[in-house]
């Protein structure tokens, strides 16, 4: 059976009877986070060596036997399966057919509308749920639930840019949240700049400084801070969606500013409030690209986040031509 979202949270509080749980999707740190919850849930334990087995790739073909044997003290057992694909198929549904009172918990990132998520789907003794990325409003009111948790007061502020700077995976979220909540302790508070400056990796500060280096024409402090960004860790993919990001903010700031405010006015608008130290470049940059091409400019940066997702591509080096390719534009138009 495929399990809508609403259903999701009850599911993980008690799986009932179901067999076989398929996780699928792109945030991977969420498909842990889950497959963990039911393991804990199940068999007690992540890691009991009776109740808990744990098979890569190579351990499908042992599936069906795993399900079906018993735990030698007692209580159910869990099996883990990890880079689940849709070659798994048959291994499967092998399994299913056969004996035994095991849950087993696939995990499958990346995986496509294929063969096994539509045999999951459609097994009455199986569950597919889906694993994707919370976005905007939903992931920050996440966070804040995470610091509440913890007892830690988070600004609004400081909660959304975290949901901006993370991409929106679980696992990234969460470490970045323990951080800040060891930081401030119990019955403390998290602000913006606390937030920017504990949870922010070197790497992601690179490439904002980049993006606007990049858009504000600095074509030799764009390139260096790229630079920095690439030895920092930072991957093409990423690098991209900073730019995105970006170009999204300066393109609400711009709007705001043919609506009659000024470029400063406009930028100071922008939520999360932009960093103090990166009001100078973004107030030029909205200064420097009228609106249409600001669309032109995302619309080339989504058809390069594609680029870089195709086989055989090499992302760092699309990523680092888009920037460079603004930076020049940005230039240009400075130069006029």
């Amino acid at each position: 059976m495929k399990l809508e979202t609403r259903q999701v949270s009850g599911f993980l509080r008690n799986p009932g009877p179901c067999r076989l749980v398929l996780l699928y999707g792109e945030d991977e740190g969420l498909i842990r986070e889950r497959a963990q919850a039911l393991t804990l849930l199940v068999a007690g334990s992540l890691n009991d060596p009776f109740r808990v087995v744990e098979l890569g790739r190579e351990g499908w073909p042992q599936l069906g036997a795993e399900m079906s044997a018993l735990s030698m003290i007692g209580g159910r057992r869990v099996v883990r399966v990890r880079e689940v694909s849709d070659a798994a198929l048959e291994h499967v549904r092998a399994a299913l057919r056969g004996p035994g009172g095991a849950l087993a918990v696939l995990e499958a990132a990346g995986l496509g509308k294929g063969k096994l998520r539509t045999f999951v789907e459609a097994a009455p003794d199986a569950a597919c749920i889906a694993c994707y990325a919370e976005e905007g409003r939903a992931a920050a009111e996440l966070i804040r639930g995470m610091f509440q948790t913890e007892g830690v007061r988070a600004d609004a502020d400081a909660c959304t840019w975290l949901a901006e700077s993370c991409g929106g995976d679980r696992s990234v979220l969460r470490g970045e949240v323990e951080k800040l909540v060891l930081l401030a302790g119990p019955g403390g508070h998290v602000d913006l700049e606390t937030a920017r400056t504990c949870a922010g990796d070197a790497a992601g500060a690179s490439g904002d400084e980049a993006l606007i280096a990049a858009t504000s024409g600095d074509v030799i402090g764009a390139d260096a801070a790229v630079d920095r960004a690439v030895a920092e860790g930072l991957a093409g993919v990423g690098l991209v969606r900073v730019a995105l990001i970006h170009l999204q903010k300066l393109h609400q700031a711009r709007l705001r500013m043919e609506g009659g405010l000024s470029a400063a006015e406009a930028v100071r608008t922008l939520r999360p409030p932009v960093f103090y130290r990166a009001l100078p470049g973004m107030t030029a940059s909205v200064g420097l690209w009228p609106a249409d091409l600001l669309l032109r400019a995302l619309e080339e940066a989504r058809s390069v986040e594609l680029a870089c997702k195709t086989t055989g591509s090499r992302p760092d080096v699309l990523a680092c031509r888009f920037v460079a390719a603004l930076a020049r534009q940005a230039q240009a138009r400075r130069g006029r």
